[in-house]
């Protein structure tokens, strides 16, 4: 996904949330990668969770709190690209728009990538609330354009 699809969602006149712009380079290491999760209180209430990945928060809604512990499951349905500036973004977005509804930070800090593929994320996180190694394997659907992954924390030292 890009950023394309940010933009064609949003009403940057009518929206507070933060504009576009094109892909940024940070001075950065991969220990020092941005980690959000937003509590989205929308229509329906949800997280979203946001890693930074070439410039651009890739992102992903969980319908039920984040898991703190192993052994715990949530969907994660990925959705587009937020530009790096959303990682700060709190306040309302109001109706009509896309999205409508309160957005806080409910976790942050940085995350370091430990194994990357099409269908696979593993991750150690390094926020206040969630700690250590975690995972977001891509469900098999039967349509290749299925957004559904599971996010879940996973045992220190296992890939998934």
């Amino acid at each position: 996904m890009s950023l394309k699809e940010y933009k064609k969602k949003r009403n940057f006149d009518r929206t507070p949330e933060p504009g576009p712009s094109a892909p940024k380079k940070r001075e950065k290491t991969e220990r020092d990668l941005i980690y959000v999760i937003q509590r989205h209180r929308a229509s329906h209430l949800h997280w979203d969770l946001r890693l930074e990945e070439s410039g651009v928060l890739k992102s992903w809604a969980i319908p039920k709190e984040p898991p703190t512990e192993e052994g715990l499951r949530r969907l994660a349905v990925h959705v587009e690209d937020h530009t790096l500036e959303y990682a700060d973004f709190e306040g309302t977005i109001p109706e009509p728009e896309y999205g409508a509804g309160t957005v806080e930070i409910w976790d942050r800090g940085t995350y370091e990538p430990l194994e990357t593929s099409a269908s696979k994320r593993v991750f150690e996180i390094r926020g206040r609330k969630l700690k250590g190694p975690y995972c977001l394997i891509k469900l098999k659907g039967r349509d290749p354009k299925d957004k559904n992954w599971l996010f879940f924390k996973i045992k220190k030292g296992k890939t998934g």
